[in-house]
This record gives C-alpha cells, sequence and structure tokens, in this order.
C-alpha cells in the first residue's frame, strides 16, 4: 500500500466562493471534502490525474528545456513541489508563484512554445489557468457523467 500522500492543496480555495473546481488545484468539490478520507492509493492516482491534466495543459504553451533550472528555481524560490511530480506539472506551480516577477523564461528551464509571440510569464500563467479551469470543469463534467 502507498504511504501518505500531500494534499495538493495551494491554499487558493476557490470552492469556498461557490467554484465547483478549485482554480488553485484544479480538484472537484468533491475530491476536496473527500480528501481525507481516501486511501493513500487512491491519493495517488488522483495526483497522478492532476498532474496529467497540468501536463496536457502546459505542454500547450510551454516547454522544459532545463528540469534541471526548473527544479533549481523552485528549490531556490521555496516552491512546494514532489520528487514525482512531472517537470511540466512543477511549472504551473512555478508560473502561479512568480509570475509576477519572472522576467526571463529560459534562467528558469522553460521556453514558450510560439517563440516569435512575446510572452511574459504573468500573461503565460493567466493563459495557463484559463485553459487549467476549462479542462478541470471538462474532467468534472466527464466523471459526473460517469457516476
Amino acid at each position: 500500500m502507498a504511504g501518505r500522500v500531500a494534499s495538493p492543496c495551494v491554499g487558493l480555495c476557490s470552492t469556498t466562493v461557490g467554484d465547483r473546481v478549485c482554480r488553485g488545484c484544479q480538484r472537484i468539490d468533491d475530491e476536496i471534502r473527500d480528501w481525507p478520507a481516501l486511501s493513500g492509493d487512491e491519493r495517488e492516482q488522483r495526483m497522478a490525474e492532476l498532474d496529467a491534466l497540468r501536463v496536457d495543459v502546459a505542454g500547450r504553451h510551454l516547454s522544459v528545456v532545463d528540469a534541471d533550472a526548473l527544479e533549481a528555481q523552485l528549490v531556490r524560490h521555496r516552491i512546494r513541489f514532489r520528487a514525482e511530480q512531472p517537470p511540466l506539472s512543477r511549472a504551473v506551480e512555478l508560473l502561479r508563484v512568480g509570475r509576477d516577477r519572472i522576467r526571463d523564461l529560459s534562467r528558469y528551464g522553460l521556453a514558450p512554445l510560439k517563440p516569435l509571440e512575446p510572452l511574459d510569464a504573468a500573461t503565460l500563467h493567466a493563459r495557463l489557468a484559463a485553459d487549467l479551469l476549462a479542462a478541470a470543469e471538462a474532467r468534472r463534467e466527464a466523471r459526473a457523467s460517469h457516476s
């Protein structure tokens, strides 16, 4: 059996204001409510689903060209991440926290997929956040239709 899995909560829960999907961690409201009762294996499965969602969405906008530089910056700025967390999922966390301070994405091991389009970190984060919310809503609807 898997050990205890930390919560994906990032302290920005928008379900408290009526959202069905949290804008911070992309969990569905019932996943947040039921998290303490989930087994370690169930938590790992949910974390993997959330990572896959973030990788899919972030991968539409940027690539990780240097995972070591990304990790070094996460450590430097004390941004929490998990050892098994994919680099693109880590990049979502970096942009969420540092979007107003990052001036050069390459210093963080990141590159926009459309390099000719000037894109600052705050704009990139806004696009990611909107796309993540839409993808998480689609995930919620898919889960509801299977229930």
